[in-house]
């Protein structure tokens, strides 16, 4: 039997407002809480520190990228973790270069270390979702990251629909798959198709989790944001942490900020892979055309 491998995520779900000053200064305070709560990996939610700026396309909205990893936010998140010991996920908005910003997630040890950053690599383009505007596809493909506390991978929302970067992220070793997040439903739309979107959401990552043998950890933001008028989004919040089987162990409320805090057991990834053995069984030799875009 594999020896217990117990360790406790931290999933921040938030609120965010105009001030990216203020939005940081109070991520980190419920990083702090959570590493009070004894949180030994901890995420925030997707570009935690602005409101969702991608509900048009203004050019102005450049100005709130940062670099990575000499930024404030990473460097802010860098001098946390050394302090508490803990290892982080932040997703930002990265200034590349002049014209090529990237929608990324950074990875911080629990000595404080920068260990790298994942970039979106799926660019969404749907009414109040104009990301394709803001963001070059990552570059850096899919992969994971050794930490203190375990073997983790990062991928970025859109990212949650596609089963083939799950699969790769966690054929790279990832134990546990982190999804920072910023989802919600047109509030025009909600009574029609809400309850369907949401399980849609849910299912497809809670599948990933069954696929791969692993943990899936969603870190979603909570609030009305109606930066450009109109409607706006209502993010839905329900952030989660599904085991290696695919249930759902922990969920978030719907409206209200929190700091997720769940034990999980790493040593559970060898259990399941080794009796639902979906990563031997794999046909690789009959999957060539899964880089095409269809079959003829």
């Amino acid at each position: 039997m594999a020896v217990s491998q117990k360790i406790k995520l931290g999933l921040l779900q938030t609120w965010a407002d105009q001030d990216p000053v203020s939005n940081l200064k109070r991520t980190l305070q419920l990083a702090h809480a959570a590493a009070d709560q004894g949180a030994q990996i901890i995420s925030t939610q997707e570009l935690f520190c602005s409101q969702y700026f991608c509900q048009s396309e203004d050019h102005a909205n450049f100005a709130l990228a940062e670099e990575i990893p000499n930024g404030p936010s990473t460097q802010a998140f860098c001098e946390l973790a050394k302090a508490r010991g803990v290892v982080i996920v932040a997703s930002l908005f990265e200034k590349r270069a002049a014209g090529v910003y990237h929608n990324t997630a950074v990875i911080i040890d629990a000595d404080g270390k920068y260990l790298g950053k994942y970039r979106k690599m799926h660019i969404p383009d749907d009414p109040l979702f104009y990301e394709k505007f803001y963001f070059t596809p990552g570059d850096l493909g899919f992969r994971s990251w050794d930490t203190r506390f375990g073997k983790i991978g990062v991928l970025v929302c859109w990212d949650q629909w596609y089963p083939e970067a799950a699969r790769l992220t966690a054929m790279s070793g990832a134990q546990i798959l982190f999804y920072p997040t910023a989802i919600g439903w047109h509030p025009s739309e909600r009574e029609k198709y809400g309850e369907a979107h949401h399980s849609s959401w849910e299912t497809i990552q809670r599948a990933h989790a069954v696929a791969n043998g692993c943990y899936v950890a969603v870190t979603n933001r909570i609030g009305l944001e109606q930066p450009v008028g109109g409607d706006g989004i209502q993010f839905w919040g329900q952030s989660f942490i599904a085991n290696t089987s695919g249930q759902i162990i922990t969920k978030a409320s719907a409206d209200k900020e929190q700091i997720l805090i769940q034990e999980i057991d790493l040593a559970t990834v060898d259990v399941t892979r080794t009796h639902w053995p979906f990563l031997r069984d794999r046909r690789i030799d009959a999957y060539g055309d899964l880089t095409k875009r269809l079959i003829d």
